[in-house]
């Protein structure tokens, strides 16, 4: 299945086509390891979360790490992606088809995949991914960051994830969370795996010293993939 976008065509990956993730998604011309970062589509009623994304992008790009992510040119998205590529880093976006109805594709990736459903963005993104990192955002970023978060519940994967805590704009979901672990319906040891940073510089260090090539993703067992 094929799909143009300004002049350019795009073979879509499919549900099946992530059966065979090392096939789906090749990445022996990829240089540098890859951060998947999950954000909002907008930019949100306060500065300091642009100034963030971009932040962190550019640190991404300066400290040797790339960037995947949902593909797209506007919000906090676009805004991490213009910093990365404007840095001189590598990065991958992976957007759904029908999403081009909603956000503009950035035109500037080194890779960009489209996608026939979410569930099949979302393992792309993983199987690409070295670690992963929440910057602030809505109902599809706090979904992202919490099936990741179920996934190494369930030992899918063993890659970092960090939410980064921009203007304490996860302090209620992370007291939440503590609350879910003291009453005993999430195990302390999961609870920990999800670090709390509340500066881009911790955020950095911490990826520094973890991240490495990941391992292949057992994608049977994650998302399950649509009949």
């Amino acid at each position: 299945m094929q799909m143009k976008i300004n002049n350019d065509t795009y073979e879509v990956i499919t549900s099946q086509d992530i059966t065979n993730i090392e096939k789906a998604v090749d990445k022996s011309s990829l240089t540098m390891p890859l951060v998947a970062v999950y954000c909002g589509s907008r930019l949100g009623n306060h500065e300091v979360y642009e100034q963030a994304a971009r932040e962190l992008g550019l640190a991404l790009a300066q400290n040797g790490m790339g960037l995947v992510y949902g593909g797209a040119s506007i919000g906090l998205m676009g805004a991490v992606a213009d910093e990365v590529v404007n840095g001189g880093a590598q990065a991958v976006g992976v957007i759904p088809t029908f999403m081009l109805k909603h956000e503009i594709a950035h035109n500037q990736l080194t890779r960009l995949h489209l996608t026939d459903t979410m569930h099949t963005r979302k393992t792309v993104m993983a199987e690409y991914a070295d670690a992963f990192i929440t910057l602030p955002g809505g109902l599809g970023t706090l979904e992202e960051i919490m099936e990741i978060a179920t996934w190494r519940q369930l030992y899918q994967h063993e890659k970092p994830m960090i939410i980064l805590n921009i203007n304490g704009f996860y302090d209620r979901m992370i007291e939440h969370l503590a609350y879910t672990a003291e009453q005993g319906f999430m195990k302390q040891e999961d609870l920990a795996r999800l670090v709390v940073c509340n500066t881009i510089g911790e955020a950095i260090e911490m990826l520094k010293t973890v991240v490495t090539i990941d391992d292949a993703v057992d994608t049977e067992k994650m998302a399950g993939s649509e009949s």
